[in-house]
């Protein structure tokens, strides 16, 4: 059965008559509707089917449409419907870029909602609203379908969209089957990280749960990471807004893990359908939360939350290219020979697994062609590189801050 307040959501959306407005009309039984504000019952209802759909992301959720919002994103919400009843959608979050255009961007969908009747039939109705809407109103249109839906990816790539590099989301993670009992996911710690989960406490070793008080802390242990790893850190306004707009609705937790009452390493998720994603995290370098693996003690505390709160995956929060690759690969590899940043999440002793084929749409021909020859200079990775952290949502212009 569906979840109370999926149905007449059709109706709560033909109540909306405003500029920007697309329909694409029908597909078989299903009525797909574009709309920039479906109303209350409508996002109530959207929400409600993100929540409880398998391989989604809380940058589903309307919540995450009103944070993107403060940087300049306007949300198009895809609502499927079939006899007045959500069955299915989207939430894309669209910006005009420099030189490209509108461009609009879809991580982790479009979904299907669960237990909905002929689900293929709502795919391809989605399909056909992404395709018109990449052909009507878009320049650029980067997706990335959710875990378990290959068939969108390759139903995409017939109609005329074809594979992206454009990094919108990560390409594949490594996980925890919370389904087992704590005793074997402790047994699949790798032998260094398996004998600390004995030692931290008897070295002064604590994690707390923490709140909005402990968001800088956050961001400056971030800024440290950042420096050390090669990337622009988040700024404060920018995290403090996402964690606020997402605890609120009990979608992040934070955590901070201590050597004898001193932070020194501090971790952010985010948790939506059954699944936990590593978001922001932070450590102090120079002090014990490397020598005392302290992130990891952050982790462990995690994992044991969320198999507590019922979740099923807990994910790392994204591999990079080359440790998917190699995790994939029949051959061996050690933790050592992996990127440094991918190191600690292979510890615990996770499945490594890669998302759908991420797609893109580009029109005109003229401005594709411009787009792949750009590829080839400096000076336009330089600019791609510029409008992925926008999209990702590593720049952030908020009060009292700077753009980055």
């Amino acid at each position: 059965m569906m979840m109370e307040g999926n149905r007449n959501a059709t109706a709560g959306v033909r109540r909306q008559d405003q500029a920007g407005t697309l329909d694409v009309g029908l597909s078989g039984d299903v009525d797909v509707v574009v709309r920039e504000d479906p109303g209350v019952e409508a996002l109530h209802a959207w929400d409600l089917l993100v929540d409880r759909t398998p391989g989604t992301d809380v940058t589903q959720l309307s919540v995450w449409a009103g944070l993107r919002a403060r940087v300049g994103f306007t949300p198009l919400y895809l609502l499927a419907c079939r006899a007045g009843e959500l069955v299915g959608g989207a939430q894309i979050l669209t910006r005009r870029v420099p030189v490209l255009g509108l461009v609009g961007y879809l991580p982790y969908g479009p979904l299907v909602a669960p237990g909905a009747p002929a689900p293929d039939d709502v795919r391809r109705a989605l399909v056909d609203a992404l395709v018109a809407l990449g052909r009507r109103r878009l320049r650029i249109l980067f997706i990335q379908p959710p875990e378990g839906a290959q068939d969108t990816s390759d139903e995409l790539l017939r109609r005329g969209f074809r594979p992206s590099s454009a990094g919108i989301a990560p390409r594949g993670s490594i996980r925890i089957d919370l389904t087992a009992d704590l005793a074997e996911i402790r047994g699949r710690f790798g032998k260094r990280l398996k004998s600390w989960t004995n030692r931290w406490e008897s070295r002064g070793v604590t994690v707390r749960a923490g709140d909005e008080r402990d968001v800088p802390l956050l961001a400056e242990l971030m800024a440290g990471s950042a420096q050390h790893q090669g990337y622009t850190p988040l700024p404060l306004d920018y995290m403090t807004a996402l964690y606020r707009e997402l605890a609120a609705t009990e979608h992040a937790v934070l955590y901070v893990g201590e050597v004898d009452g001193v932070p020194v390493a501090a971790d952010l998720m985010t948790g939506c359908g059954d699944m936990v994603r590593g978001r922001l995290s932070g450590f102090d370098r120079a002090g014990e939360a490397m020598r005392l693996s302290v992130p990891a003690a952050i982790r462990w505390e995690m994992i044991k939350w969320a198999k507590g709160r019922g979740y099923r995956w807990f994910d790392f929060g994204g591999l990079r290219p080359e440790t998917l690759a190699a995790l994939l690969d029949a051959t061996e590899c050690g933790a050592e020979t992996l990127p440094t940043p991918d190191q600690p999440k292979v510890t615990f002793g996770g499945t490594a697994f890669r998302y759908p084929t991420p797609v893109e749409m580009i029109r005109p021909a003229a401005l594709r062609t411009a787009y792949d020859l750009a590829w080839r200079s400096a000076t336009g990775r330089r600019l791609f590189a510029e409008a992925q952290s926008l999209l990702r949502g590593s720049r952030w212009r908020g009060t009292g801050s700077s753009s980055h």
